[in-house]
């Protein structure tokens, strides 16, 4: 038998984080605790607008979920998802929590990372963006000056001044550089950037255009001086393959697409068929970026900046230092809560 327990946070940014589509200075995000009576393992799920996300939705979806975690006897994280997405499939962000919690608790219970359990080994993984949010340019640079010496800075576009904005970032660090422009872009905007944008030191844009526009991606697929990358093109197991030929690489958002247990799968999917692969994150604590940690053997790329962007964390776990990741010793994903 398992239980969950509630908690919810409003996570402080250091600044004010601004995309192509919405700004936020304070990420409402809620931590799922599963215990077994002895251990317990802990899950996170931001909420968002564009997706219809809620702290309200979320606390239903999880109430839905009790009767099954009621009857569950020994844990079987992959057998307790596919449970669970039965009745939750109409929300990704609670499966996702209850995923990343039920993978916490089962490596606490045997003893071992997850990533151990995985058959995987840290020798070498990618390392980590840094990402910097629109704002004015002054105010963008000086955000980079802040957390300097990371070896790859993402930054956010879709402005009038995206070109410019790099060029100024550029007089100030000789670190790769990815830009995201949420959507913002049309498909001549992205082929005429991606060329000065090369000229710069980028190493890939993610999701140049609209998420619905595959006609688009697929000449800025042929066109581009750059990689291109999925994120809202990618969100579900069935969206990987959709994406050979449009775009050269998949980001996989845990939180989008349920959890752990569907990111490998779409990360295998994704080797299988080709493409480089990325896990991002989405402002979420170290709750969040403990469990993504776990997956970064099996990656080309990694977004998992989330705990750096914040004025202040809830718990402890995987830490990301100058875009690397410390693993903490200790089994699961590692993460235990701050007294509140």
């Amino acid at each position: 038998m398992l239980q969950a327990i509630a908690h919810e946070y409003d996570l402080p940014l250091r600044h004010v984080f601004s995309i192509s589509r919405e700004s936020t200075s304070v990420q409402p995000t809620l931590v799922v605790e599963l215990t077994d009576g002895k251990l317990r393992g802990y899950g996170e799920a931001t909420t968002n607008n564009y997706y219809g996300i809620t702290r309200e939705r979320m606390r239903d979806s999880l109430d839905k979920a009790r009767p099954v975690l009621a009857a569950v006897g020994d844990l079987q994280p992959e057998l307790l998802w596919s449970q669970l997405q039965k009745e939750l499939d109409d929300d990704p962000f609670t499966l996702c929590a209850l995923d990343q919690a039920a993978w916490d608790l089962f490596g606490k219970q045997q003893g071992q990372p997850v990533y151990k359990l995985w058959g995987l080994t840290t020798d070498r993984t990618p390392a980590s963006n840094y990402t910097i949010g629109i704002d004015s340019i002054d105010k963008m640079v000086a955000k980079l000056q802040e957390m300097p010496d990371w070896p790859i800075y993402k930054i956010k576009l879709g402005t009038p001044h995206d070109l410019e904005i790099v060029r100024a970032l550029r007089q100030h660090t000789r670190a790769v550089f990815r830009v995201d422009a949420n959507c913002a872009w049309s498909a001549e905007e992205a082929i005429g950037k991606s060329h000065e944008l090369a000229k710069l030191g980028v190493e890939f844009i993610e999701q140049p255009l609209p998420a619905a526009d595959w006609e688009g991606v697929k000449r800025v697929y042929r066109e581009s001086a750059l990689p291109i990358v999925a994120d809202e093109s990618c969100i579900c197991e069935a969206d990987v393959a959709k994406c050979r030929g449009h775009f050269h690489g998949v980001n996989v958002k845990l939180v989008k697409c349920g959890g752990l247990t569907p990111a490998r799968r779409m990360i295998a999917e994704a080797r299988e068929l080709g493409m480089k692969t990325m896990v991002g994150c989405m402002t979420e604590s170290t709750v969040g970026i403990s469990a993504i940690a776990q997956l970064l053997p099996m990656l080309d790329f990694v977004d998992m900046d989330g705990a750096a962007l914040l004025a202040r964390d809830v718990a402890t776990g995987a830490r990301v230092i100058r875009g690397r990741c410390l693993y903490p010793d200790a089994p699961g994903t590692g993460v235990e809560l701050l007294p509140k």
